[in-house]
């Protein structure tokens, strides 16, 4: 029995109690963790921030409910760990959520401990991390529990464009759970582990499984980014961390000793080079945009967002001269590249986390136009490219767009136009810049003629391929576009890198003043 009397025994009184912290149910439920291959709440953090720098708050918050019996189970951390550490030496708040504790459920003191790290990584300007897995409310604690996510998701509205915020899923996230998921700005999620829906059982007693990782990575578009186990999510996290800045007054970490000295020509590669010989000579043929990313990127890292939904466009980060940036483009291998409604809303939202983060926007254009789908005009492919043109227009970081390719119709409208705000626009020699294509324009440019030849009985096909030749030579070129200050430049491919590197060197002095208005009305 402790003494506590004497301050050995308030000293011994407080280890125990600690300890009970470190395993709240018992060593068994560690155990279990371990034999499924799985890490612990506790693991995930320690794993994530730097050795020795985890900083625990409320490790030994209780519940404080006495109905149902639960006076009787009162656990330490009432099943969320809570605090803040360092990662590769930069703060982060961070909480996981602890599914061996009341199968994660969400209660008030829960509740509690999660809105105080909000607000302590909100005004304190660092990065918050969750690890996310629980079955939502305690029933037990009625609204009390609803109260509190209504509350989370407030703090994390405020924080919103503040701080970057990280949700990983380590199990099932289900009703009121899933959405601190939705609230992140982006979301990890591990295979054969995550599980996400909000929706409930139409019935009492009856299941609705919840979809996994690989479902929300490429048909919901939820999952950011997917790991095989808690050890690759935790890597991956680390990663992704380094191309963000602790907050929206922040940059991105930068090695210093990645600056490039001498001019373009001199810092001419072979991997810039090749860059000279990927568009095919057949105009509608595809080839892979990662190869242009990878290619100017430094060390060819990057990393890609969302790689499986609406895989027509690319989303990531790669760097440049040691600079975070994030990159949008068109991917020529899905569909063409045409853009619908799923790959404009992916390239809109990464376009907006980058803007709220000072993270400056690189777009790779091969962009032939809208997918002329029924469907999708009924399912709000307006609406999505209007986001998109929103998100560029409304971006006060560096934008600069490169023209690989086509650039057609009201595709060239929202992808990056130099009229719709981006501050630099480069186009290489193969660009196609056209209000229309030459299959639409011809028969109306040249309706009479073709009509003439029709009532004389003259081949009109032979004169509609003369006609579309012509078109096609007059105007499927960057240079009419070069001509009238829609494009800054008309660059060899292999100039490409040392172009960004002399724009984003520029565009780091980017100055805007927006008008004086509550917040636009994006198309949501």
């Amino acid at each position: 029995m402790t003494d506590l009397s004497t301050t050995a025994g308030k000293l011994a009184d407080l280890t125990s109690r600690l300890a009970e912290a470190q395993a709240p149910v018992g060593d068994r439920a560690i155990a279990d963790a371990h034999e499924a291959g799985r890490l612990t709440a506790r693991e995930r953090i320690g794993a994530l921030l730097d050795a020795s720098s985890f900083v625990e708050v409320d490790a030994l918050a209780r519940h404080r409910v006495t109905d149902y019996g639960l006076d009787a189970t009162r656990p330490a951390t009432d099943g969320v760990v809570t605090g803040y550490g360092t990662v590769s030496g930069r703060k982060v708040c961070v909480y996981a959520q602890d599914a061996s504790v009341f199968d994660g459920r969400l209660g008030e003191v829960y509740g509690e401990k999660i809105l105080k790290i909000y607000r302590l990584a909100t005004k304190t300007g660092v990065p918050l991390i969750a690890f996310i897995e629980g079955a939502g409310a305690r029933a037990a604690e009625g609204t009390a529990a609803l109260s509190f996510y209504s509350r989370i998701l407030a703090a994390a509205t405020h924080a919103s464009g503040v701080i970057p915020q990280i949700a990983v899923l380590t199990g099932e996230a289900a009703g009121p759970h899933a959405l601190l998921v939705g609230s992140a700005d982006l979301t990890l999620m591990v295979e054969g582990q995550a599980q996400l829906r909000l929706g409930e059982a139409e019935r009492p007693g009856e299941h609705r499984p919840a979809l996994g990782a690989r479902e929300h990575a490429e048909r919901s578009g939820s999952a950011h980014l997917t790991a095989a186990d808690d050890a690759e999510a935790v890597e991956t996290l680390r990663a992704l961390l380094g191309y963000l800045p602790s907050n929206n007054r922040a940059e991105a970490p930068r090695p210093a000793e990645a600056r490039l000295t001498g001019s373009i020509a001199d810092n001419l590669s072979a991997t810039d080079s090749e860059l000279n010989l990927l568009i095919p000579d057949e105009p509608e043929a595809p080839y892979d945009m990662r190869e242009v990313i990878t290619r100017v990127a430094d060390e060819r890292a990057f990393l890609e967002t969302q790689p499986h939904h609406a895989p027509n466009v690319l989303t990531g980060f790669i760097r440049v001269e040691g600079r975070s940036v994030g990159v949008v483009a068109n991917q020529p291998t899905e569909n063409s590249a045409w853009l619908d409604s799923r790959a404009s809303d992916k390239a809109a939202r990464f376009i907006r986390t980058c803007d709220a983060f000072n993270i400056p926007v690189v777009s790779f254009v091969d962009a032939p136009g809208f997918v002329p789908d029924a469907d999708e005009e009924l399912g709000g492919m307006v609406r999505s490219a209007s986001k998109l043109a929103h998100a560029y227009a409304e971006a006060s970081v560096g934008t600069i767009s490169v023209i690989t390719r086509r650039s057609i119709g009201a595709a060239s409208v929202v992808m990056g136009a130099k009229d719709l705000g981006a501050d630099l626009v480069f186009a290489w020699p193969t660009a196609r810049i056209v209000a229309v294509h030459a299959a639409s324009a011809v028969p109306e440019i040249h309706a009479a003629e073709l009509a003439k030849a029709q009532r004389k009985g003259k081949d009109v096909a032979a004169l509609t391929e003369k006609f579309t030749a012509e078109y096609e030579e007059g105007h499927l070129s960057p240079y009419q576009a070069a001509e009238r200050g829609m494009v800054d430049a008309v660059i060899p491919p292999e100039q490409t890198r040392g172009q960004l590197v002399e724009g984003l060197r520029l565009l780091d002095r980017k100055v805007t003043y927006p008008p004086a208005k509550k917040h636009g009305n994006i198309a949501l």
